[in-house]
Parts: structure tokens; C-alpha cells; sequence
């Protein structure tokens, strides 16, 4: 069925492309790896699901691909002195997909929302300061923070915006993460017109959007399970741009002449990530499906360090990426700039080092077979190592670090999962030894140091299981601080201690490697510090090549 679907799929495209010459509109073609995991806001995930909701909704605030924030749904805003008062006059007449008018009230209800639900993996921890948010008239929204912090900001730029008039049923208990939002009502520049999950988004413009209206006529994100079948629909035309690619693939796209490659710094600087199972047994969260089956192994700092000194980063720039990357050292990538501790030495590539860590911690190898045992002799060191199965690089990285820890007598069992199921698996059910992954970032750190926090176990956004007192004051002491630079400071201390406490091995911050066809349409934002072609900046600039 999906191969016929898929075929279906190109004829239509190729029909929407002929329509598209000569004029305004046009429909946009846009291959991808994934998909969206849902697209109910409070229950997504994954980085998909995000791109869909910034075309197909709007925010208090506008994310620039300068790094710079705008005011969006509000025109004006007002902080008072004590810092603890945002009061925000929204703008009039703006509309939701369904006709209804977006008011104060709809932000009230959506800011609430979120922080009623603890259980929202990403919406919900940015709500943490908010006392309090009403709507004093149709047009004003009254912020009240129970403390100041530094980044208003970041915290409301992705809170998105919900009718009120929608979701006001779903709102209590299950229903609200239950509700899969198909009609996926919002005010933004594009309109939901179907999904289908691991298939395709198709999406139609907003015309009467108050900001940005778009210029083409409609949006598909295709999605293609191989990276080969990408890069070919591009070159072939059945797509007009990808957002990801093999770096296999950058120097024979290039030699194309109907199309640019572009590279440089991801939007949300990304994070590749070798995920540690570390959670302690009385920190398995049971009674929110815990059930911690991680190898117990690597719950000691001698076996992550060993593996720390086990692993060639550069050898897994150069083959993986084909250069495309720098050497990773915490969640917090070098594209986050002041926030990155650019101090920290890195684990040399040693594996004689790494063996002797190892030998000394008693892991030896007790019945010749070439895989180290625990020390009691109960079990070998052979770990699962798991990826989602849409990663273009995850396949590549994993085979390489299996042959790298063999050398220091730890074997890895390789295995691609559905990325529903393995999220099921990690987050909170701990059900797993070795994950590759990685996190997109927001412009502040304060997101992602989150994720090392004891409190962040039991909802599975903690997804080592890290536990560590010190960090978790630092990062209420950080999330508060309003002198910039003793921030910055508490952030690189905060890196400092992941970093020694070997919580995650960071193989690399890649960097963003997308294509369009020049013949198609024009317009791309592609002379920005950031690189991000599927962002609500290019896709409502765009027009069709004439």
C-alpha cells in the first residue's frame, strides 16, 4: 500500500508542478526523513511536529533566524519595574482557520493549558515561572511570574496559541495529551489540510494571515524512509527541496546545476547524542511505567569514561558526516555561543587509557571470549544499542562505535526502532541500555540543561536519569539570575559537571546540510547566520520561478 501511495503521491506532485509556472502560488514539495509523532501540541515530541506547528500556528513572539526575537500576536508589550509584570495588548482582528477572532482570552486559556498539564514532555516546563496569566479585556494579556527571569522570551515563543473555543473540551486530565487536533485549528500563515502519519503533512496558505500571508498556494512535506530515494526525488524534481541529506551525497547534488546546496548552523543548533541508561533503582519512575531494565553497568562512571576514551569523534565527523560537524562536548552545542563552555577539555581518544579504566574497575574478561564481564562475574558487557529508524546517520555512527568499543571488550548490539516505539521505550520507561539521538535547541539554554534534572525523571524528558543535587540547584539558581554574565558562568559550571560525570558521550554538533531546485522557486533565506529552508520565514517569501 505505501509504495502505491507514494506513487500517487509523485503524479501529483508532478501535475501540481506543471500548474505552478507562469504565475503566483504554486505548490511547494518538500522531502524529509520523519515525520510528525502527533500534532497535538501538549503530546508532540518530535523536531516534525514543531516545523508543522510554527507554520500552523502563531506565538507571542517571532524566533528570527538572526537569533533575535519580535513581538507577533502582540503589538505592544509592557514590563514592569519589578520584572514580574508582562502586560501585552494583542493585536485586533485576527482570525483563527475556522473564522472565529483569536483574544486574550484564547492566550490565557493556552498559557493555563500548558501549565495545568505536567505531563506535556516539552509545553508544560515552560510555564514553570508563570503565577498567574489572565485576560484583562478582549485584547490584553496579564503575565504574572511568581519570579523574574531573564528570558520571557524564549519561554512564550513556542507556546502556541489554541482556540480556546476547540480545545476547552479536552482540556482535563487524558483527554488533553488523547486529543489527536486533525483538524489542527490555528491562526497561523498555513492551514492544515491532512496528514498521514509516516506518509505526508499537506498544508494550504493563509491569505488573510495578519502578518505574513504566503505567497505560494500550498505546502507538502513528503516523507521518505531512505535517504537514497531523497536525494533522488530532489535531483528528479519530484520534491523542491529536502531538509536533510546524507553528506555522501552534497558534492554530486552540487555539481547539479538546478540546484543549491546550502550549509552552515542549524536554526535550533543540534545535538547528536549517545544516550546513557544511568537511571538508579530508586529513581525508576513505576508509577508513570518505569521499569528500568538499563544494563547496570552503566550506572558506573568507569564504564561511560572508558567508552568516553573508546570513541574517535573526528573518525565519526569525517565518515559520518564527511566533516560536516565539530567535536560535541555537552547538550549545549557551540551554536548556542556565550552558553557554550568552549573551556572544557575533552576525553582524549585513547583506547589504552580506556582499558585500563576498565581493568582497574574489575571488569575483566572472564571466560576468553573476548566481551568484559561485571566484576561479580553476573553478566557480560554487551549493550543494546538502539536509533530511530528515520536518522540518516544513526546506522553509520552505530556500526563505528561497535567496531571502536570491541576494542576495549564491550560489544554493542545494534538495532533500528520506530521512533514511536523507541521513544516509548526511553521516556520515562528507561527500557533500554544505549540510545543514539540527539536534541534540537532552543535559543536559550535554559531547555536543555533541564533535561539532566532529577525532576525531569519521572516524565521521561530526563532521559538518562541522571540525578545529581548540586546541578539541580545551580539550574533553579541559573533559570533566575538576571546579571548576564554570573548566568553565563552558573551555565558553564552546570556543563562542567555533565561533562565530568560522563552523562552523555556528544559525538559531534552537526552541521545543517539542505537543497532546493533553483528552477522551481525563489526566495529562499539563505544569507543568515542560520540555516533552516522549512522555517515560516522562506515558506511564506517564496514564489514560483516565472
Amino acid at each position: 500500500m505505501r509504495k502505491i501511495f507514494a506513487l500517487v503521491m509523485i503524479l501529483a506532485f508532478a501535475l501540481a508542478a506543471c500548474g505552478q509556472a507562469g504565475g503566483g502560488g504554486g505548490t511547494v514539495r518538500i522531502g524529509w526523513g520523519g515525520s510528525p509523532d502527533t500534532l497535538n501540541p501538549g503530546a508532540a515530541i518530535l523536531t516534525e511536529a514543531y516545523t508543522i506547528f510554527e507554520l500552523v500556528y502563531d506565538s507571542m513572539y517571532e524566533l528570527n533566524l538572526d537569533g533575535s526575537y519580535t513581538l507577533s500576536l502582540a503589538e505592544t508589550v509592557n514590563r514592569s519595574s519589578d520584572g514580574l509584570t508582562y502586560t501585552y495588548k494583542l493585536r485586533e482582528g485576527v482570525k483563527f482557520h475556522d473564522g472565529k477572532t483569536l483574544t486574550a482570552a484564547d492566550v490565557a486559556f493556552t498559557y493555563n493549558f500548558y501549565k495545568a498539564h505536567e505531563d506535556f514532555p516539552y509545553l508544560n516546563a515552560y510555564t514553570g515561572y508563570l503565577e498567574s496569566v489572565e485576560a484583562t479585556d478582549d485584547y490584553t494579556v496579564v503575565v504574572t511570574l511568581n519570579e523574574a527571569i531573564p528570558n520571557i522570551e524564549s519561554q512564550l515563543v513556542f507556546m502556541y496559541v489554541l482556540p480556546e473555543h476547540i480545545w476547552a473540551q479536552h482540556a482535563e486530565g487524558a483527554a488533553a495529551t488523547e486529543f489527536e487536533n486533525v483538524e489542527m485549528i490555528g491562526s497561523g500563515p498555513f492551514k492544515m489540510t491532512e496528514y498521514k502519519p509516516n506518509e505526508f503533512v499537506h498544508l494550504t496558505a493563509n491569505k488573510d494571515h495578519f502578518a505574513r500571508p504566503p505567497k505560494v498556494a500550498e505546502v507538502f512535506f513528503q516523507t521518505y524512509e531512505s535517504q537514497d530515494v531523497l536525494v533522488q526525488a530532489l535531483k528528479s524534481g519530484d520534491v523542491d527541496m529536502i531538509t536533510e541529506m546524507p553528506a555522501t551525497a552534497v558534492e554530486a547534488l552540487k555539481s547539479d546545476p538546478n540546484i543549491k546546496v546550502v550549509t552552515g548552523a542549524p536554526f535550533a543548533p543540534g545535538v547528536s547524542d549517545i544516550i546513557f541508561n544511568q537511571v538508579s533503582p530508586e529513581n525508576c519512575p513505576t508509577d508513570a511505567g518505569g521499569i528500568c531494565t538499563g544494563h547496570p553497568a552503566l550506572r558506573d562512571r568507569n564504564v561511560r569514561l572508558a567508552l568516553a576514551h573508546a570513541t574517535n569523534k573526528q573518525k565519526l565527523i569525517d565518515v559520518v558526516l564527511l566533516g560536516y560537524g565539530t567535536p560535541g562536548l555537552t547538550l549545549i552545542p557551540d551554536g548556542l555561543g556565550m552558553w557554550f563552555n568552549s573551556t572544557i577539555k575533552d576525553y582524549s581518544y585513547d583506547v589504552a587509557e580506556a582499558n585500563k579504566i576498565l581493568d582497574e574497575a574489575g571488569y575483566k574478561d572472564a571466560d576468553g571470549d573476548g566481551i568484559r564481564d561485571m566484576p561479580d562475574g553476573s553478566r557480560p558487557l554487551t549493550f543494546r544499542m538502539q536509533w530511530p529508524s528515520d536518522s540518516i546517520d544513526a546506522p553509520r555512527q552505530a556500526e563505528l562505535l561497535a567496531e571502536m568499543w570491541m576494542e576495549v571488550g564491550v560489544k554493542a548490539e545494534l538495532a533500528a526502532m520506530d521512533p514511536d516505539a523507541l521513544t516509548a521505550a526511553c521516556c520515562p520507561a528507561f527500557d533500554f541500555d544505549i540510545i543514539l539521538w540527539g536534541w534540537g535547541s532552543d535559543p536559550d539554554p535554559n531547555l536543555l540543561l533541564g533535561v539532566h534534572t532529577t525532576a525531569e525523571i519521572p516524565n521521561g524528558y530526563n532521559e538518562t536519569g541522571y540525578s545529581n543535587p548540586e546541578y539541580d540547584a545551580l539550574y533553579d539558581q541559573q533559570a533566575t539570575e538576571l546579571d548576564l554574565q554570573k548566568r553565563i558562568a552558573l551555565v558553564h559550571q552546570m556543563q562542567q559537571i555533565v561533562f565530568d560525570d560522563v552523562v552523555y558521550i556528544i559525538p559531534y554538533y552537526e552541521q545543517a546540510i539542505q537543497a532546493y531546485r533553483v528552477d522551481r522557486f525563489t526566495g529562499w533565506l539563505t544569507d543568515y547566520p542560520k540555516v533552516e529552508l522549512s522555517d515560516v520565514s522562506s515558506l511564506v517569501v517564496i514564489e514560483a520561478v516565472k
